[in-house]
């Protein structure tokens, strides 16, 4: 009979540390996950700004040198991702397959000019700095127009700056979360335990003495479950690397390693925290206050 309660003793032990365990790795894994959307939040907006390019238009009598040598200053430019030349023959044909005929034939000759779709570095897709780029262009005289989005340009800007508060303040909330969900799991194990704290406080051990080996079995389960978490992390990370490689998920190792440690650092504090106050508040209680 004894030998039978001893095994459902700790059958309901290892039960109780696997969903502390399980309750933190998911915890933590979330909190890991968002801390990975924050620190790339600038690469999937400078991704998404740098897919909006401008157009520059030639003038039909720019000489061949002039079109060189715009192409290569724009290359050269500081705020310039890659350029792409487009001549009007190429221009005619994506246009012609785009409404499905040949506008040529109607018209007995082309009408498009040569152009240059410049698409910008992320820092200068902002309407002051395109109009300045724009402006500056359009100084020289070989250069027709130079048209791009503002509306979309204006748009995204603002979206952005939307987006990253947004993102900041449920960083905030799901933190404060993830404090009262591990903690709400420690004490549910130490509360299962609290006759135990009440009988050797009764027999004369210290506070110290009784709270030392659940904080101890706490920190544990609190690294276990924080180990979980981070091969959870790591694995979402590599899968999404794969299947989006343009974002360079893994370009920044120094940052990564800050990220992974932070969330295992975060996830041994908030176990040692919890556990101290969790005993501490059982150990002030009276005996009679225990069945309550």
């Amino acid at each position: 009979m004894s030998k039978s309660f001893e095994k459902y003793q700790k059958r309901k032990l290892i039960s109780s540390y696997f969903s502390v365990v399980l309750s933190i790795a998911l915890v933590l894994f979330l909190l890991g996950v968002l801390g990975l959307i924050i620190l790339n939040t600038k690469k999937l907006a400078d991704h998404f700004k740098e897919q909006v390019a401008i157009t520059v238009f030639i003038k039909d009598n720019a000489k061949e040198i002039e079109i060189n040598q715009l192409q290569k200053s724009l290359t050269l430019a500081e705020y310039t991702k890659s350029v792409e030349f487009i001549s009007k023959e190429v221009a005619a044909e994506s246009h012609s397959e785009a409404i499905g005929e040949n506008f040529m034939e109607f018209l007995g000759y082309n009408p498009l000019q040569n152009s240059m779709d410049v698409h910008l570095k992320a820092d200068y897709v902002t309407p002051d700095k395109i109009e300045e780029i724009s402006n500056e262009i359009t100084s020289k005289n070989y250069v027709s127009e130079v048209s791009y989005d503002k509306p979309l340009i204006s748009l995204l800007n603002d979206n952005v700056k939307k987006l990253s508060l947004w993102i900041l303040i449920a960083s905030g909330i799901f933190m404060l979360i993830a404090v009262l969900l591990i903690n709400s799991s420690i004490r549910l194990s130490i509360y299962s335990k609290r006759f135990i704290i009440k009988t050797m406080q009764m027999v004369g051990a210290t506070k110290r003495f009784i709270r030392k080996p659940f904080i101890v079995k706490s920190v544990q389960l609190g690294m276990v479950g924080a180990t979980v978490a981070l091969i959870a992390m790591a694995i979402v990370l590599y899968y999404f690397d794969k299947r989006f490689p343009e974002l360079a998920l893994l370009q920044d190792p120094i940052l990564l390693v800050f990220l992974f440690s932070g969330v295992f650092i975060i996830g041994v504090l908030i176990t040692w925290i919890s556990t101290f106050f969790a005993t501490q508040r059982f150990l002030n209680l009276r005996t009679d206050d225990l069945y309550y």
